[in-house]
């Protein structure tokens, strides 16, 4: 009895290395019924029924102003500020963005427009003569009437949306910066319109 034991145990190990080798008359391969069939499972880390993951949210803050790292100070600003008069080809020689606004031509640097003041004679009427920041593209009086109209929703300013930095706007202007923290300067400036939250 023993020895019939061994010699089952014997075919038992003899088997599978003979079904390994059999092969189909038509060329060498495994017989298809005898290939292992190969089985595919999800790795363990990926799952099967993705759902999107929740929004968390921290509690609301008041966040301070913000001002891009390429927006210069509006003190900078004025320090590059060319006050004097100009000839045109100068203007041109020097800036490559000149704009005529109202009455009165405008030249882009650092992200703020300034008078071009001598750019043409016939055209310097300008409500106020100091930079102007901006964003987005905007010329001077498309800026200012954004502020103009963020100041009236907020309640600080009553008069009409003229896109003109008149004495009324650089009130309210100046009282919505002194109640937000900011430099009282009465003017369009970087942190005054991220404070609006124009940008």
């Amino acid at each position: 009895m023993k020895q019939f034991f061994l010699v089952l145990i014997s075919l038992g190990a003899i088997a599978p290395i003979l079904n390994a080798q059999n092969v189909s008359s038509g060329g060498g391969s495994p017989v298809a019924s005898e290939r292992p069939k190969q089985v595919r499972a999800a790795p363990k880390h990926v799952r099967t029924n993705p759902q999107p993951a929740p929004i968390v949210r921290g509690p609301a803050m008041s966040a301070p102003a913000r001002q891009p790292a390429s927006v210069i100070a509006y003190s900078d600003a004025l320090g590059r500020y060319q006050h004097a008069r100009h000839s045109r080809f100068w203007w041109k020689h020097h800036f490559t963005t000149i704009v005529f606004v109202g009455g009165g031509y405008y030249y882009f640097d650092s992200g703020y427009w300034f008078p071009a003041w001598g750019y043409d004679p016939n055209y310097e009427a300008y409500d106020y003569d100091g930079p102007i920041f901006t964003y987005g593209n905007l010329l001077p009086d498309q800026v200012i009437v954004n502020v103009q109209r963020a100041l009236q929703d907020l309640g600080y300013y009553g008069g009409g949306i003229s896109g003109a930095l008149s004495p009324a706007t650089r009130r309210a202007i100046s009282a919505f910066q002194a109640d937000e923290g900011l430099e009282v300067n009465g003017v369009v400036d970087g942190p005054t319109v991220y404070a609006l939250g124009l940008i």
